[in-house]
C-alpha cells in the first residue's frame, strides 16, 4: 500500500561519508605504532564496516597475541583522534548524499544508521555534517554484535515499527549485504566506497548502484513495490 512506512538503514563509512583515506591512514599508523608493517589500503578496505576488534584481528598476524592486539586497537583509536585534530582533516559527505537524505525525508521515508564506527566516531560525523536530524535511530558496533550480525538492523526495525519486507539496507561492503540478508531485509549496494561491485554482489546484494542518481531510482522502485517482481 502507498501509505505503508518504508525504512532505510544506512551504512556510514564508504556510503554516506568518504572516509577511505582517513581509515586507511589510521590503520597504517596503528600498525606502525605497535611495530608491525602497515597493511595499506588494499588490505584495510576489506575489513571496513566490521567492529574494530574483529577488523584488527583479521589484519594482524595470527600469532600476535591478545595483549598486542589490544594495543593495536588502542593505537588505531589514537590515530583517528590525531587525524581529526589536524587542520586539514577532511571526511566529506559523498556528492549528492545530503540532497538524497533531504528528499527521502520529505517523501516520508524513515531512516536509521548501522555502522561499524564507535558512537564517538559517529558523533564526530554528526558534529561536522548536518545529517543527524534525518535518522530516527543510530546503531553502532560498540553497542553489541557488529556486522554481519543482524543485530543493528533488527534494532532499527524495532525502533521504527517497520516490517522487514518494507526495509532496505544501503551499504558499500559485502558485510553490509550479509547483515541485510541475515535480518531478512533488502540488500542494496553502492560502489563508490570500499568494496567493488563483484564483492558486494558476492555478499548477497539484491541490487548494486554506481551513483547516487541510480540509487535514488532504485529506492523509488522499492517504495513503489517493483522489488517484489523477481527479487531473490
Amino acid at each position: 500500500m502507498a501509505g505503508e512506512l518504508r525504512l532505510i538503514v544506512w551504512d556510514v563509512d564508504g556510503t554516506l561519508v568518504d572516509s577511505r583515506r582517513v581509515i586507511s591512514r589510521a590503520m597504517d599508523m596503528a600498525f606502525e605504532d605497535v611495530g608491525l608493517p602497515a597493511p595499506g589500503y588494499a588490505k584495510t578496505r576489506a575489513i571496513v564496516g566490521l567492529s574494530l576488534d574483529v577488523a584488527c584481528a583479521r589484519l594482524a598476524p595470527p600469532d600476535l597475541g591478545a595483549a598486542r592486539l589490544a594495543a593495536l586497537e588502542d593505537a588505531y583509536k589514537r590515530a583517528f583522534v590525531a587525524q581529526r585534530a589536524e587542520p586539514d582533516f577532511d571526511e566529506p559527505l559523498y556528492d549528492g548524499v545530503l540532497e538524497t537524505l533531504k528528499r527521502l525525508d520529505a517523501d516520508g521515508w524513515l531512516m536509521a544508521i548501522a555502522t561499524g564506527k564507535a558512537r564517538r566516531g559517529l558523533d564526530f560525523v554528526f558534529a561536522h555534517h548536518p545529517i543527524e536530524k534525518y535518522f530516527i535511530s543510530a546503531h553502532t558496533a560498540c553497542q553489541g554484535a557488529g556486522k554481519p550480525h543482524p543485530r543493528m538492523v533488527l534494532e532499527a526495525l524495532d525502533r521504527s515499527g517497520v516490517g522487514a519486507e518494507h526495509a532496505v539496507v544501503v551499504g558499500d561492503t559485502a558485510h553490509d549485504m550479509e547483515m541485510a540478508r541475515n535480518a531478512g531485509v533488502r540488500a542494496v549496494g553502492v560502489t563508490w566506497g570500499f568494496h567493488e561491485a563483484h564483492e558486494i554482489e558476492a555478499g548477497g546484494a539484491h541490487e548494486v548502484h554506481d551513483d547516487v542518481a541510480a540509487l535514488n531510482r532504485g529506492l523509488d522502485a522499492f517504495r513503489a513495490g517493483a522489488h517484489r517482481r523477481g527479487a531473490a
